[in-house]
Formats: C-alpha cells, sequence, structure tokens
C-alpha cells in the first residue's frame, strides 16, 4: 500500500472514532491515534504531500462508513479497545440495514 493511502486510512479512522459518541473513553483513543499518525508521519516522510490538506480532504469527502471502516483497521494497530471495536461494527451494521 501506498504511503499516502496508509495516512489517508489512518487519518480516516481517526475520524471515524470521532464519530462514536458512545465511547466515554474516546477522547484517550483519539490521542493515541494521532499519537500513531504522528509517528506515521515522522517515519516516512513524503515528499512534496501536503499532510494538512489531505486530512481536510479526507474529513470532508470521505462517507462516515468509510471512516468507521478506517477506525477498524486503525483500532487492530494501535490494540486498541474491543469494546471501542464492538460499538464500530454496531454502527456499521446500521449503515448495512439503511
Amino acid at each position: 500500500m501506498e504511503l499516502e493511502n496508509q495516512f489517508r486510512y489512518l487519518v480516516g479512522g481517526y475520524y471515524g472514532v470521532s464519530l462514536i459518541d458512545e465511547y466515554p473513553l474516546k477522547e484517550f483513543v483519539l490521542k493515541d491515534i494521532e499519537e500513531y499518525i504522528r509517528n506515521f508521519v515522522e517515519i516516512n516522510p513524503i515528499d512534496s504531500f501536503d499532510y494538512q490538506r489531505e486530512a481536510e480532504l479526507v474529513k470532508e469527502n470521505v462517507s462516515e462508513r468509510v471512516k468507521l471502516q478506517d477506525a477498524l483497521l486503525v483500532l487492530n494497530k494501535i490494540h486498541g479497545s474491543m469494546d471501542l471495536v464492538f460499538l464500530i461494527k454496531q454502527k456499521l451494521k446500521q449503515y448495512e440495514r439503511k
């Protein structure tokens, strides 16, 4: 997977977790994901890649469903809470019913 796409799904995962209001420890998980993204960028610099602009594009243009799917991938990488994973899967099922 290209580094640009990895960055995009990490950012999408961040925004996906932010959609889960039912999880009381969401802010701590978001902080962990943010730190993971910062480490990723530091280790894998991409020449002439506007990280800030790409993050905004992901926020504005990627569907909530895809952000939630990205969140599952990111939570797996950071060994996130299974409770949060179940909440995300539950929310994804709501999209399938629509």
